[in-house]
């Protein structure tokens, strides 16, 4: 089976920076056009499309609300996904998922739906 173990996750103050770690065991998929992200679920919120990354090419998206302040990335053997998170805000708040694609797409939404495979999550909490 597939298994996504996030990791990293913890409190922090406004404006500190948090990494967070998501390693894959039984991810057997290889090749470009797969897709691997990042979610994050807040109190009383839908889950939401925090950072992608499409396996291959390494062309990545983030949502309008962390851009310029997340990076997501993979290490060379693409076993696990990072997810770097600088200048956090209260509004990062939330229960932060890693996810995995078990099809190939031609580029990586920031949609649920692309995604067959999900973590347990890591708490990320950011006080003011």
């Amino acid at each position: 089976q597939v298994q996504l173990l996030e990791s990293g996750g913890g409190s922090v103050q406004a404006g500190g920076s948090l990494r967070l770690s998501c390693a894959t065991f039984g991810y057997t998929y290889s090749g470009s056009g797969y897709c691997m992200g990042w979610f994050r679920q807040a109190p009383g919120k839908e889950r939401e499309g925090v950072a992608t990354v499409r396996t291959g090419s390494g062309i990545t998206d983030y949502a309008d609300s962390v851009k310029g302040r997340f990076t997501v990335s993979r290490d060379n053997a693409q076993n696990t996904l990072f997810l770097q998170m600088d200048s956090l805000e209260p509004e990062d708040t939330a229960m932060y998922y890693c996810a995995a694609s078990g099809l190939r797409y031609s580029s990586c939404a920031l949609s649920r739906v692309h995604y067959s495979y999900w973590g347990q999550g890591t708490q990320v909490t950011v006080s003011s």
